[in-house]
């Protein structure tokens, strides 16, 4: 019988969460769903939540999941990405429909980010064309993390991401086109590296299209 404080989940050191949260998973109990969730939307340690997101997939799928959808409609923008993260990693493709447009396009960009994991995960078939055009609509969005986020997640989604990626080759915005051929470039070859497609953005930026050495593609 496995040892378990849940009252631990919020305590002051992270060690002390993290063991609580791996004997709360370990115990597998249904009951401490409502305290993972809750927990998971203010742990502030990156691998408690990773830890707290292990304890929750050792659950019941129909008990998890439905509190987990609540989550996605949470004010707080750590509840929703946690909450996306973890359906991610469950797998249940008929929350799909969850994952909304709101969420792909969150002002948040942790929470935008996990919708686009998840989303590429638990998308049907027959809707990744329109995922992928959906998330094209996005290139040259924050930081280079948050475009490689992107990136990945449209080339998760295989030869449909070619076509949704004309826009952004063809856009006035030069972060726009570089973001695209970076994206196309990983694509087409999943070695390749990212940061030209970024770099070549900044330059153009800084020196206008002209200077730049044009706009081709």
């Amino acid at each position: 019988m496995v040892t378990v404080d849940p009252t631990q989940l919020s305590a002051a050191n992270s060690s002390a969460r993290l063991q609580a949260a791996l004997a709360v998973g370990t115990r597998a109990d249904p009951g401490d769903v409502g305290a993972l969730v809750a927990r998971c939307a203010v742990e502030p340690d990156f691998f408690v939540r990773d830890m707290l997101t292990w304890a929750l997939t050792r659950l019941p799928a129909a008990v998890v999941v439905p509190k987990l959808l609540g989550e996605l409609r949470s004010e707080r923008p750590q509840a929703r990405s946690q909450a996306l993260h973890t359906l991610s990693k469950i797998g249940d493709r008929a929350v799909w429909p969850s994952i909304t447009r709101a969420l792909l396009h969150d002002a948040d960009e942790e929470v935008a980010r996990s919708a686009w994991r998840a989303a590429v995960v638990l998308v049907p078939e027959d809707e990744r064309g329109a995922l992928a055009v959906d998330l094209a609509a996005q290139l040259g969005r924050g930081d280079r993390a948050v475009r490689l986020s992107l990136s990945r997640a449209l080339v998760a989604l295989g030869d449909v991401a070619e076509d949704a990626l004309r826009t952004g080759l063809a856009s006035l915005d030069p972060a726009v086109r570089a973001h695209a051929r970076a994206t196309r470039k990983l694509l087409r070859d999943p070695d390749a590296g990212f940061d030209l497609g970024v770099d070549e953005a900044k330059r153009v930026v800084a020196l206008g299209p002209e200077r730049a050495g044009g706009t081709a593609c």
